[in-house]
């Protein structure tokens, strides 16, 4: 078994795209309209094959309760890995990112956690 698809929720997809791809360098994969909203995917090119990330419109509203619930008490929806996470932090705050922390050593990984722009906390980790 093996994960293939994985994602969070956010308010705008386009917005969340033009960040998912100009500023953390994944790649757009699938981008398929549905209705008013769109199956939209990136893919990471430091990732595993054929692992999308799918930013899903955020249209269930016990789903937005729950994810606005996190984000308000400052919970990570998610986290993606880094082998260099002081180089990924100095490069993406001068990007702009904002983040709720400095990395920080925990128990044997380092984590900075970053807002996404579109509802979510992303906890950044590299396993030391």
């Amino acid at each position: 078994m093996k994960i293939n698809l994985t994602g969070v929720p956010v308010h705008d997809q386009a917005k969340a795209l033009k960040f998912y791809t100009e500023i953390l360098g994944f790649e757009k994969k699938e981008d398929v309209p549905m209705g008013e909203h769109r199956w939209l995917t990136v893919t990471s090119p430091e990732g595993a094959d054929g692992v999308e990330f799918l930013l899903e419109p955020m249209g269930f509203p016990p789903a937005a309760e729950f994810y606005k619930a996190l984000y308000d008490a400052g919970i990570p929806a998610t986290s993606f890995g880094s082998d260099d996470i002081d180089a990924e932090y100095a490069k993406l705050k001068s990007l702009g990112v904002e983040f709720k922390s400095e990395p920080t050593v925990m128990g044997g990984a380092k984590i900075a956690i970053f807002d996404d722009t579109c509802g979510n906390y992303i906890c950044l980790t590299q396993t030391l």
